[in-house]
């Protein structure tokens, strides 16, 4: 028996790991091959029964899986971003949510049948999207700026907010079910233990790392530990309080002041290949396949009220009085996923409602897994289309993500930004960050591989990376996370192989890329220019003055780096073999080329403030 648990164990991890990766290579969200997988080893073939080999294990494995995944969520609720991002993320969160939940509701009772406690429950289960779902769908759709930021944001907060709605209906119908306490005593109970505890833990847990009382390395253990401690504890004080404990010290620490939690979300990416993924997989492989089949065309007609009835109403409606256009309503009425969050949260509620003998308890977790289908399915297949017949999607994108916040990056990107150039600078040194925010450039502080980067840097606009920074072991796993996101040709580096020792020589298959502004060009280069006094400038390259002419004037002084041809920015690499004219040219100047040569005319340029100083 020990030996047929780790061979399930052993499986279901190289399992999880499989199917995120084929969720990244095909561009599509994980829930989609996990689902599948689930599906083909537990109902169809019969070969993972979780309820078998887990026995009493499976409640608190799911159990404490769903309390990572609502901590997790609610830490990235920061109420400064939510208002930053608009009056319609806030409608969407809040009216938004009471909207869907009602009608959701409302069609469960009358379609299927459920009781009201019962459809209430399963309106609450169904309101969440989440961000491990509409990521990957808005990275092969670009769509414009408004839409990608509302979808997104939407994602992040709403998590949190469904799942605490969903506790409070379960307590409600919990409490309700037994009648040896009075409603409002217990669920009074139950939010003073959740509000309370959560929001104590979250202060304390918040002093700790703020005092920097823990090491670096214990941080994000110890802050994991303590939050399933503290989950425990909640649900020993008042039964089923924990979930609300934990969402509530999740909130508390994203919204303390001093209190940098990035390294904790960052964390959770090995917990959702490890745990949640598996997770997902044991939810999948324990649903009953007849009782999937026996919803029927009810079934499907729930179906099509969540996705043609319940987000239109919720989004025209939450609109209303804004300046959101049309064609952008009409997208975001029909792109709204459910992820990982309503499965698991089902499965665990319908778990319990069996326990306490509620009707049709068995028939919420194949009804949310019917949604989670049919809303992933559609939509992941038609979301591209549909947002090409809107006009709402972005066509090439000419933006830049640059790794890499050096002066030198700062000015490239002041450059373009000024040319309505979509421009983002990551950096793991703040004092960059710092500056660059000074100058107005968007910016990501942290790593642009984490899965905390895809859920949060805005990538609108963005289709090209360069590799700007001084960091030689990270520059290639940078460049080779986004030749997959972006596309071999896409993605531009320096040549930075210019140091002797072969412990920091890097490999050949990262040196055969697209070298930026020439194969003899180096961060070092490019620093010490401008830390000399090299500014860069833009001018005109016409019939009457070619790149020739630039080079005669400026000699070695002039460094051709890019060119905008209409509407489209072309790099300047090892490879290209020339410059057109009728193009405007950003090249840089050494401080001497500047001293002794002579700066582009009006004429020429085009745009007397055309020199970035």
């Amino acid at each position: 028996m020990v030996e047929h648990l780790s061979a399930m164990l052993g499986l279901l991890g190289v399992l999880s790991l499989l199917c995120q990766w084929l969720g990244w290579k095909l561009r599509l969200p994980a829930i989609l091959p996990l689902l599948l997988c689930g599906l083909i080893l537990g109902p169809m073939l019969g070969f993972l029964n979780p309820d078998a080999i887990f026995g009493d294990l499976l409640f608190p494995i799911i159990s404490l899986g769903v309390a990572i995944i609502l901590f997790e969520g609610a830490l990235t609720l920061n109420f400064k971003e939510i208002q930053e991002h608009g009056r319609m993320v806030i409608n969407l969160v809040t009216f938004g949510t009471l909207i869907t939940w009602a009608i959701i509701s409302a069609a469960t009772h009358w379609i299927i049948g459920f009781n009201w406690e019962l459809s209430l429950l399963f309106g609450s289960l169904v309101v969440v999207t989440g961000p491990t779902v509409i990521v990957p769908m808005l990275r092969s759709i670009r769509p414009n700026a408004r839409i990608a930021n509302i979808l997104r944001w939407e994602g992040i907060v709403i998590d949190p907010i469904g799942a605490l709605l969903a506790v409070l209906v379960f307590e409600y119908i919990a409490v309700a079910a037994d009648p040896t306490q009075h409603v409002l005593h217990a669920l009074g109970y139950m939010l003073g233990a959740g509000l309370g505890l959560g929001a104590l833990a979250g202060y304390l847990v918040g002093q700790i790392l703020r005092r920097e009382l823990l090491p670096h390395y214990l941080k994000n253990t110890a802050v994991l530990t303590i939050m399933l401690g503290v989950f425990v504890g909640s649900n020993i004080i008042q039964e089923e309080s924990g979930l609300l404990t934990v969402t509530v010290m999740g909130i508390w620490l994203a919204n303390m002041k001093g209190v940098f939690v990035d390294d904790i979300i960052e964390f959770k990416e090995t917990l959702t290949v490890l745990l949640i993924s598996a997770l997902f997989i044991l939810l999948a492989a324990r649903l009953n396949s007849d009782a999937l089949f026996s919803l029927g065309w009810e079934g499907l007609l729930l179906l099509a009220v969540v996705m043609f009835v319940a987000r239109p109403v919720s989004v025209w409606l939450c609109s209303l009085g804004s300046n959101i256009a049309n064609p952008d309503r009409w997208f975001l009425s029909w792109l709204a996923p459910r992820g990982i969050v309503a499965a698991a949260v089902s499965s665990l509620f319908a778990i319990k409602l069996e326990r306490l003998g509620t009707p049709d308890a068995e028939l919420i977790v194949p009804l949310v897994f019917l949604i989670i289908i049919g809303t992933v399915v559609s939509q992941s297949l038609t979301a591209g289309a549909w947002a090409r017949f809107l006009g709402v999607a972005s066509v090439s994108p000419q933006g830049f993500l640059i790794f890499g916040g050096s002066k030198f990056a700062r000015e490239i990107a002041k450059v373009l930004m000024k040319r309505q150039i979509n421009v983002i600078i990551s950096d793991n040194n703040w004092d960059n960050i710092r500056l660059a925010r000074m100058d107005n450039i968007p910016v990501y502080f942290g790593n642009p591989t984490s899965e905390h980067a895809q859920n949060h840097m805005d990538m609108t606009g963005i289709g090209r990376l360069l590799v700007l920074s001084p960091y030689r072991q990270f520059n290639p796993l940078v460049s080779y996370h986004y030749q997959d996101y972006f596309g071999k040709n896409r993605v531009y580096g320096l040549n930075n192989n210019d140091v002797s020792s072969a412990r920091h020589q890097l490999s050949e298959d990262y040196l055969k890329r697209l070298c930026l502004f020439g194969d003899n060009v180096s961060y070092a280069r490019l620093a010490t220019t401008m830390a000399k006094g090299g500014v860069i400038k833009v001018t005109n390259i016409t019939d009457n003055f070619s790149l020739a002419d630039l080079k005669q004037r400026y000699g070695e002084g002039a460094l051709p780096l890019m060119y905008l041809q209409g509407k489209k920015v072309h790099v300047i690499t090892d490879q290209t073999k020339e410059v057109p004219a009728g193009i405007e040219l950003i090249f840089l100047l050494t401080a001497e080329a500047v001293t002794n040569g002579q700066a582009p005319s009006a004429e020429e340029s085009g745009d007397q403030s055309a020199a970035i100083k």
